[in-house]
């Protein structure tokens, strides 16, 4: 008999153990259904956008190295610094409507959205004038004259897509804390089409060369934005309630969180511009800034990538906040990091296998070629990085810790990863190679930062303060005729 309990409870514990593995699986498979609801359409949206670049950068590389140095000199130093000082402070906003919604106050997205347009449309305007005066200010910076004066031509025609920058990043944050964010993804892919369509003919078919491909890239930028508009006034009638002078009332507190989101954001962003900057003083300048380009192009991809994870890991970690949800958040916390981790350690192995050939995609030169080849065994660790830094910010923008991690990004990246890089680029002589190097040790240390606040927070400690936040900047719903737009 003992023999025979023995062997029940055995069976029991086998089938205990089965369905406690089934259960676990279900679990992530239902996790990472929530997570690819607002995880794919963000990577995909960031993917054109980059990819808008992208097509941009390869008609150009054949017109001639000069213009392709000077498109990469606007978008990694002009471009970056103007996505980083608005998209960082539209990360503010994603914090704001995803406790919002998750705490089921939905009128208040509406309102946040509004409030982020009236302060974002001001920071806007403070930056244009870095556009119009781009050949002096990358002159000082150390840049060769005839690629700063191309540059400067190009960032003229970059001023309307600038604009844009203050309804695309807050469009998306104020869908995506909905998970509406699919409507992005199929203009998205309009503007992708059209952008390629637009380049071919303008630039190589009529012979417009830079001109045309910038008209064809400001067209498809400000086309998915009109859709985009089109579909939050008319389809989220929970969320938007029309336009409402309440949008006026209470901006300071709105502008303090822009002002940490942003900072946070922008010295990330920054970080890889200090990196083409610092190239730029090197000998044979257009070859360096040519091949690193290329490497941080291909970076770029896999960093979206990892930002759409940002996204996914924003939106749920801000909705079960909301929810008051604690065990939630740490199983969407492990299953967004693994996954993300998966699709770098991918995006690794094809990067190796490819290095002698996807510069060719880009530009011509052989010399070109061999330099990012040299570069590619660094581009793979930054890659293996990449997929896992922007995950915790994710969860440090969806709890609301925009400004502590400001502080760690000072510390980690220009305390530390950039002292470094310059130590091993020019005093050790490694030139481009130190330069990475010693910015990664920067992106290291901040992404041991991160890991050890997330593994370390008290979440449910984390909920009483997003319900604070929900409460404190709540405006109840009004059935008055207060709209100027209903």
């Amino acid at each position: 008999m003992d023999r025979e309990d023995d062997r029940e409870v055995q069976a029991k514990l086998l089938s205990d153990t089965h369905r406690t593995e089934e259960s676990l699986w279900w679990s992530v498979w239902i996790e990472s259904k929530k997570l690819w609801i607002v995880a794919g359409p963000a990577i995909f949206t960031r993917l054109s956008m980059f990819g808008v670049f992208a097509i941009a950068q390869a008609f150009i590389g054949h017109i001639g190295n000069t213009e392709m140095a000077a498109l990469s000199l606007v978008f990694h130093v002009l471009v970056r610094f103007s996505i980083g000082v608005l998209m960082g402070m539209s990360s503010g906003l994603e914090t704001l409507c995803g406790q919002a919604f998750g705490a089921k106050q939905y009128h208040m997205l509406g309102i946040y959205l509004q409030r982020s347009w009236i302060i974002e449309s001001g920071f806007s305007l403070l930056i244009i004038p870095l556009f119009i005066f781009s050949a002096p200010i990358l002159i000082s910076l150390g840049q060769t004259e005839d690629i700063a004066l191309m540059a400067n031509t190009i960032s003229l025609w970059y001023i309307p897509i600038l604009l844009l920058y203050i309804f695309n990043f807050t469009l998306q944050m104020y869908l995506q804390a909905q998970s509406k964010n699919m409507i992005i993804t199929w203009l998205a892919m309009l503007s992708l089409g059209l952008h390629v369509l637009g380049c071919w003919v303008l630039a190589q078919g009529i012979g417009l060369g830079v001109a045309g491909l910038m008209v064809s890239m400001i067209f498809s930028s400000w086309m998915p934005i009109i859709g985009q508009l089109i579909y939050v006034f008319y389809y989220c009638p929970h969320t938007w309630t029309g336009f409402s002078m309440q949008a006026f009332n209470g901006l300071w507190p709105i502008f303090k969180l822009s002002i940490s989101s942003g900072v946070m954001l922008c010295l990330e962003i920054w970080y890889n511009s200090a990196l083409i900057l610092l190239t730029g003083h090197m000998e044979d300048a257009t070859i360096a800034i040519n091949a690193l380009s290329i490497c941080l192009n291909i970076n770029g991809w896999e960093l979206i990538i990892s930002f759409g994870f940002l996204a996914a890991a924003s939106v749920r970690v801000a909705n079960e906040l909301g929810r008051g949800n604690t065990k939630a958040i740490k199983f969407a916390i492990v299953v967004v990091v693994a996954t993300s981790l998966a699709i770098g350690v991918v995006i690794w192995a094809l990067i190796l296998g490819f290095r002698h050939n996807f510069s060719y995609i880009f530009s011509n030169s052989a010399a070109v070629a061999d330099a990012v080849s040299d570069l590619s065994i660094l581009l793979v660790f930054s890659i293996l990085l990449n997929s896992i830094q922007p995950v915790l910010s994710g969860v440090a923008v969806g709890a609301g810790w925009q400004s502590v991690v400001a502080y760690v990004n000072i510390i980690c990246y220009y305390l530390i990863g950039l002292p470094l890089g310059i130590l091993l680029g020019f005093v050790a002589g490694l030139g481009v190679k130190g330069i990475w190097m010693g910015m990664m040790g920067g992106t290291a240390s901040q992404t041991l930062v991160l890991l050890y606040f997330t593994c370390k927070t008290d979440w449910d400690k984390q909920v009483l303060i997003a319900k604070a936040r929900v409460n404190r900047w709540l405006i109840p719903p009004s059935n008055e005729f207060d709209n100027i737009i209903a």
